[in-house]
């Protein structure tokens, strides 16, 4: 299939073509003895996550589990979609995440304040997971892909408080999810996801520093594809937030409307990312990716937090 790509190591990326866009959100299948999916893509995406692990040689019986770094939707909304399809397959979250993959009625409010008419298009509707087939995973947790390999679960929250990133003990990969920022492969633009309500730049920055001490290979964003630079890549990761957190304190300091810092720090920013400088399709996709004003609004939001 031309939205399924081999990376090595039995790992195959998978476009989930997200609101019919490629190369917005992947999901990778771990095609071991245990195979496992890590992140399934929204709701509207499940059958074509579906149809690739089908073209790859997993039926319905074959999946054991299914892992997402954390909830939002772009990352789990396929949840309940493809623990229908594939009934053997376990459910691995963060314990953090969990009850809301259960039960996703207040997940899905939330989403719907913010996305309002956009949230059918962009996302669908994450369905419930019963429990039963749901992991809970602490700050570690193993997940046995079989043969002796395991992907370990490492908490690294700051993007989300139910965030973890995953080793691959015989790759060395590492799935950041969003918590190194979004990656455009096309430009090599890295750029941060600072949404609200969970964001918080210390934390962030720890958890930047966590999967730098992990050593892995290679990164693999959900947003998006592999990346083998791995000490710059988390470097720029962490220098993006400051960039992004600064010019954000600077606009909130001087009293201004949240459009108007939303504009200055879109501007100032601007000469940082090539997609931006390129064509409009491009340009679209890396704002989707990572909104200026979903960012600046988890900023502002941390900033006026009491304990500030």
């Amino acid at each position: 299939m031309d939205n399924v790509t081999p990376l090595g190591g039995d790992v195959y990326e998978i476009d989930t073509r997200m609101a019919g866009y490629s190369g917005i959100t992947a999901g990778y299948l771990i095609l071991g003895d245990r195979p496992c999916l890590v992140e399934t893509g929204t709701s509207t995406s499940a059958p074509v996550v579906r149809d690739a692990l089908s073209s790859l040689g997993v039926g319905p019986d074959d999946l054991a589990s299914v892992v997402v770094t954390h909830i939002h939707l772009d990352h789990a909304g396929g949840v309940g979609d493809i623990a229908a399809y594939y009934p053997s397959a376990e459910i691995v979250v963060h314990e953090k995440g969990a009850r809301h993959l259960a039960d996703p009625s207040r997940l899905m409010a939330s989403a719907k304040m913010v996305w309002g008419d956009k949230l059918d298009v962009l996302f669908g509707a994450l369905t419930p997971t019963d429990a039963a087939r749901i992991r809970a995973l602490g700050d570690t947790g193993t997940v046995d892909l079989g043969g002796g390999r395991t992907l370990s679960s490492h908490y690294s929250p700051g993007h989300a408080k139910h965030h973890v990133g995953l080793l691959d003990s015989l790759t060395g990969d590492l799935y950041v999810g969003d918590a190194a920022g979004v990656y455009l492969p096309e430009t090599g633009d890295l750029r941060p996801a600072t949404p609200p309500p969970d964001f918080d730049l210390d934390v962030a920055l720890d958890s930047i520093a966590l999967f730098s001490a992990l050593t892995p290979q290679r990164l693999l964003f959900s947003h998006y594809g592999p990346v083998g630079d791995v000490p710059s890549i988390l470097e720029r990761s962490a220098e993006e937030l400051r960039v992004w957190v600064d010019l954000t304190r600077r606009a909130h300091a001087e009293g201004m409307e949240f459009d108007h810092a939303v504009a200055m720090v879109r501007d100032r920013t601007r000469e940082r990312y090539t997609a931006l400088r390129g064509d409009d399709a491009t340009a679209e996709r890396f704002e989707l990716l990572s909104e200026a004003a979903s960012n600046v609004a988890g900023i502002i939001h941390w900033l006026d937090r009491p304990a500030r």
